[in-house]
């Protein structure tokens, strides 16, 4: 991508660690809440390259890693049956449900389908009219407006053999959630540049003065980290809980409009339940009563449906930041990416699969 190589310059990185050097004065814990940017900050070693006592703290930001089990199992319930063709991301078929996966209800006989964009399913079932076609929209609210544009075709079109199994989560309620948590050591947080290009930054000002709290919305490269992190300690050195904006090229103040006037029009606030976090009010979205019909966990009655986590995996206790990955006593061992138990192991942008490709290996005693 053009000016892309501009974000990684090794003189331009010195600079703001030098800067962030200068500014620190005490221990600050800080909790970057996107997963994209936890890859790159193991990746790059940034959190071994700053002041001691700094400490960043991996936020349930992987949309991969929140998705709740079951509503894994509801996709394999799903797609397990005749007729139904099941379109997911990629990234989705190796998460593990209650005793298999999607790459193992495929290999069964089941046809799922890897799409890049959940209007490749509508495709589909426009030319599969006598199948159900389900895609599984996951995510932030970075992904939901695609995902509400799908629905918002189908209706138009009436395409009647298309519906969507929704599992969005919203980002402001878990910040909310992880500050009230009796044992929250987060003193900051470096919000989701991407999810704010779409929601704007509106919903932080009002959680920043509640919880005391500085917030900074944060791009993905090293220069954009370094940059919110600096940024970050300038105000809590400062006593400053306020909303700061390091990623101006990606995020105006409001977001993007358009898109958020479908994610209106198309959702309704719901509560959800976060994979090893547990319910959060008012977190999520669901299909408004417009687009209802287009519910397939209602479609194919499958919201009764509940599990239980795996009680070797500490995965809840990765996405709410109390350890980091190598505390977990099973890391690396009886959890690989090749056998995970949870999906911050098997997801792209989960903290134990950064852990784990990145080398930081050791464990520590429990």
């Amino acid at each position: 991508m053009k000016y892309l190589d501009e974000f990684s310059d090794p003189v331009l990185a010195r600079r703001l660690l030098d800067q962030i050097h200068a500014v620190t004065t005490r221990p600050w814990a800080m909790m970057e809440v996107c997963g994209g940017q936890t890859h790159s900050i193991i990746r790059h070693g940034i959190d071994q390259l700053l002041p001691d006592g700094i400490e960043l703290i991996h936020g349930p930001g992987c949309p991969v890693c929140v998705t709740p089990l079951e509503m894994i199992d509801r996709a394999l319930a799903i797609a397990s049956r005749p007729g139904v063709i099941f379109c997911s991301f990629g990234d989705m078929l190796r998460v593990p449900g209650s005793g298999r996966d999607l790459f193992t209800v495929k290999s069964q006989g089941a046809d799922v389908r890897v799409v890049y964009s959940p209007l490749d399913a509508l495709e589909i079932a426009k030319s599969h009219p006598d199948r159900e076609v389900v895609f599984f929209g996951i995510g932030f609210e970075t992904t939901a407006p695609a995902n509400a544009m799908t629905v918002h075709q189908a209706r138009r079109l009436g395409i009647r053999n298309f519906s969507l199994l929704v599992s969005h989560v919203l980002v402001p309620p878990a910040i909310a959630a992880i500050m009230e948590s009796p044992s929250c050591r987060v003193q900051a947080f470096l919000a989701a540049g991407h999810v704010c290009s779409v929601m704007g930054t509106d919903q932080y000002p009002a959680l920043a003065a509640k919880y005391g709290v500085p917030i900074v919305v944060t791009g993905f490269e090293p220069l954009d980290i370094l940059e919110g992190i600096r940024q970050t300690v300038v105000l809590l050195e400062a006593g400053r809980a306020e909303v700061g904006n390091a990623y101006p090229r990606a995020v105006p103040p409001a977001g993007n409009l358009p898109a958020r006037a479908m994610l209106e029009d198309v959702f309704e606030v719901a509560d959800r339940t976060w994979r090893g976090i547990g319910m959060i009010p008012g977190s999520g979205w669901r299909l408004s009563e417009r687009y209802r019909e287009f519910d397939a966990e209602e479609r194919f009655a499958v919201g009764e449906i509940h599990t239980d986590e795996s009680p070797l995996c500490r995965a809840g206790e990765v996405l709410q930041g109390h350890i980091k990955p190598h505390e977990c006593a099973v890391f690396g061992k009886e959890c690989t990416p090749r056998n995970p138990l949870g999906a911050t192991m098997v997801s792209s942008e989960g903290a134990c699969a950064a852990y784990y490709a990145y080398r930081r290996l050791e464990l520590v005693s429990l």
